[in-house]
């Protein structure tokens, strides 16, 4: 892509932890230039998970420049007020007390820039009981209900293996951004767009909580089994196990007969989709009888011969050796000055085909500060002063 859809958009990332910046690398990924506002070390930086240049920060922070301005200090509020006199987002993730006490707040920059769209995200919400409590991944997993329902059937409550309300609440608050620069464009005005970690799980239980909501039903646990269709999930191969989905009608047709199972398409117990959810373990234990007698591979090209979707249970390195997923090239090289050339994961999304290229690894601490300053005015004896008093 020559020009990225977001190319001609400022972005301030105040962010910390994972949430935060994983919408701001979004962003940075299309093509917005982010200005990752950094703290000095020992003064409240990012401390995320140790090392700068360990996997999960170079994956977090790429296709960003850094900046470091104590914000504590009344002259680095003033360089971050110069920056959102021409910033087109601002992307926060401080508790409502601390942005208020920075003087950093929504209210604040808005003044500013009347223009300005402020992305908010928190543990449970700006406002309301636990609008202060710290949050963090894990304990929205189990306060928005996903541990609940993770995990085989009695075993008790199970993480997620992924920071999945980090990640989704990220992915949310982007998408709020970019609705409203859409609606910037009719307006004028910029919007306070705000999402939780909370919220964002609660919105990922899906069809399990207006089950709830719906049908009174408390979902449990159901292994590795679908919650509601059947037959669908891990079967056991001669080699290994691997997921099919045959649940309804005319999959579970086509199972059968590639399976050359006929009695299990003829008895009258699964012959209905009812009648197959009442009788799930004893369907699915006749139909490991059937897979565990030939391999994985073998049941895969038989069953992807038939119709019947199917997959291998892959480890992470069997991820990307697959031929598919190195077809699709999400794993992207960039060239780090230390590191060297490192691999990391690129966006999931593709415009004709093309996907965005990670343009540059994660900067350095305080790699572009001066960079910034110069381009809002500040001269050289400005600069100067500004780091003799450690605010920059």
């Amino acid at each position: 892509m020559t020009m990225l859809p977001l190319s001609r958009f400022k972005v301030i990332d105040l962010t910390r932890a994972r949430a935060g910046p994983t919408c701001a690398r979004i962003l940075g990924d299309w093509g917005a230039d982010v200005i990752k506002v950094e703290a000095k070390p020992g003064a409240g930086g990012d401390d995320l998970s140790g090392a700068r240049h360990n996997y999960d920060f170079q994956n977090l922070h790429r296709n960003k420049r850094s900046m470091v301005l104590d914000l504590k200090q009344q002259a680095g509020q003033q360089v971050l007020y110069r920056l959102a006199e021409t910033a087109d987002v601002v992307v926060e993730n401080y508790r409502p007390d601390v942005k208020r006490r920075l003087r950093i707040d929504y209210e604040t920059l808005r003044t500013i820039n009347p223009r300005l769209i402020y992305g908010s995200i928190s543990g449970f919400g700006q406002t309301g009981p636990y609008r202060d409590r710290p949050g963090v991944d894990q304990i929205a997993q189990g306060m928005g209900g996903l541990m609940s329902i993770t995990g085989l059937p009695g075993q008790g409550p199970v993480r997620v293996g992924i920071p999945i309300a980090d990640l989704t609440s990220g992915m949310f608050l982007a998408i709020g951004i970019l609705m409203a620069l859409l609606d910037r464009e009719t307006t004028g005005e910029g919007h306070w767009v705000q999402t939780s970690l909370l919220e964002a799980q609660i919105a990922m239980l899906d069809f399990q909580a207006t089950r709830w909501l719906m049908a009174g039903q408390v979902a449990g646990q159901a292994g590795n089994n679908h919650p509601k269709n059947i037959p669908m999930g891990l079967f056991r191969a001669k080699d290994g196990h691997i997921n099919i989905a045959g649940s309804n009608n005319e999959l579970y047709g086509r199972l059968c007969r590639a399976l050359e199972a006929p009695e299990l398409l003829d008895n009258p117990r699964y012959r209905t989709e009812d009648g197959r959810a009442q009788h799930r373990d004893e369907l699915n234990a006749a139909i490991e009888d059937y897979t565990s007698r030939r391999s994985c591979a073998d049941w895969i090209e038989v069953l992807n011969r038939a119709g019947v979707p199917c997959g291998p249970v892959n480890r992470i390195d069997q991820v990307f050796a697959d031929p598919q997923v190195q077809h699709l090239g999400i794993a992207q090289r960039v060239e780090h000055p230390k590191l060297g050339e490192i691999r990391l994961v690129g966006e999931p999304i593709a415009f004709d085909g093309t996907r965005p290229e990670i343009r540059s690894a994660t900067p350095e601490l305080g790699q572009h500060t001066d960079q910034v300053l110069r381009r809002l005015g500040y001269d050289d004896a400005a600069i100067r002063d500004l780091r003799a008093r450690n605010v920059v």
